[in-house]
């Protein structure tokens, strides 16, 4: 039980941190605000929401193989399924971003040059999109937890 506890609790802290940090992303990317400084952050910011990402999948996993209801529990539920789906539209959307705002660092280290308005308007609205989608999935979990 205490097992369960700690990764349902993990899980829990990688999401709330995958929605601030890409919070934070989204309200960088403007074009008034954006200098080299902010691209930097931007970076760090990125790092940290990778990072999220990457404990909300290993927990899940864990939660999935060493939970208590087993991993044959899960892929019984149709909307276990759903909720994997939107999880892999999710990351395939967040790459974006990702090697975005990596270009951008290369970018400005190697010339100095910050990017246009079209590429910062295109990354935040990416960056939205997955911040958007994220409270579906959570949704989407706390139906499935209660037997629906």
């Amino acid at each position: 039980m205490m097992l369960e506890s700690v990764l349902a609790s993990l899980h829990l802290v990688a999401i709330l941190a995958m929605v601030v940090f890409s919070s934070s992303q989204a309200a960088l990317c403007r074009q008034e605000w954006l200098n080299a400084a902010v691209v930097r952050r931007l970076l760090r910011l990125d790092w940290i929401f990778l990072a999220s990402v990457t404990v909300l999948l290993l927990s899940g996993v864990a939660r999935v193989v060493w939970g208590i209801k087993g991993w044959q529990w899960y892929v019984g539920q149709p909307l276990f399924h759903v909720k994997m789906t939107l999880v892999l539209i999710t990351l395939v959307i967040v790459a974006r971003p990702s090697f975005t705002i990596r270009r951008w660092v290369r970018t400005l280290d190697a010339d100095g040059t910050l990017p246009s308005s079209h590429e910062i308007n295109r990354l935040r609205s990416a960056i939205m999109l997955h911040t958007h989608i994220m409270p579906f999935i959570a949704v989407l979990a706390v139906f499935w937890a209660r037997g629906w």
